[in-house]
């Protein structure tokens, strides 16, 4: 029985909609993507299916579930599709929860400082020096932890490319998109995220994605 398509809800180049569309598309899962403007997060309709008026959110006609949360859906997607464990691991192993506590990393110690740095930069009314270098920082901070992670390895986890992986690529591209953290800063303090970023982005689908959220940011 061939899967009907996954709703997403995202909007333009925000990056937390483009990790679940990543992970759809190394899945090989069906899906549309729906762009709303951000007051209309804040509409009635929108907010009936994601009461934090934020995106991502997603809807499965297939199993009937209602997910937001980028790091949620990301759960939902391997541990309801990726049978083969092609990104992700056999439940209860030790890769299984090492590539859990990357997520958890990402959305706590990644995201949110990173987008952070992006407000502080480049939306703030005005210039807050002392914010955007607390916010620098850690993304220095964030960038030696997985520097150090990946001393010799090719990924995060079991040295096989998983979901934890993907989770922290867009925010990375936001952040060299925005000019806050230069590809040629990251390859010069940190050598080993600046050669996994890049290897990460050679998978056709992950490269598509990027493709992709190119084409919606100069659509926005």
């Amino acid at each position: 029985m061939s899967l009907k398509p996954i709703t997403v809800w995202g909007h333009g180049p925000g990056p937390n909609p483009w990790k679940v569309i990543m992970i759809l598309e190394e899945l090989n899962l069906p899906y549309t993507h729906k762009i709303i403007a951000f007051p209309d997060m804040k509409k009635e309709a929108y907010e009936s299916i994601n009461p934090n008026g934020r995106v991502p959110a997603i809807e499965d006609p297939n199993t009937d579930t209602t997910l937001w949360e980028s790091g949620a859906i990301i759960e939902y997607l391997v541990d309801t599709y990726d049978k083969q464990n092609s990104i992700s691991f056999a439940a209860r192993s030790k890769d299984y929860y090492l590539a859990k506590q990357w997520l958890h990393f990402q959305m706590s110690g990644q995201g949110p400082y990173f987008g952070q740095a992006v407000w502080f930069t480049r939306y703030h009314s005005e210039k807050l020096q002392s914010a955007i270098d607390r916010y620098l920082n850690e993304i220095r901070r964030v960038s030696g932890v997985l520097d150090r992670a990946l001393k010799g390895k090719k990924y995060l986890v079991g040295d096989k490319f998983s979901y934890a992986d993907v989770a922290f690529l867009p925010w990375y591209l936001v952040t060299i998109q925005c000019e806050i953290y230069t590809e040629k800063d990251m390859e010069k303090d940190f050598p080993n995220v600046a050669a996994w970023l890049k290897r990460v982005q050679e998978r056709p689908s992950i490269a598509k994605s990027v493709q992709d959220r190119a084409e919606a940011s100069v659509q926005h």
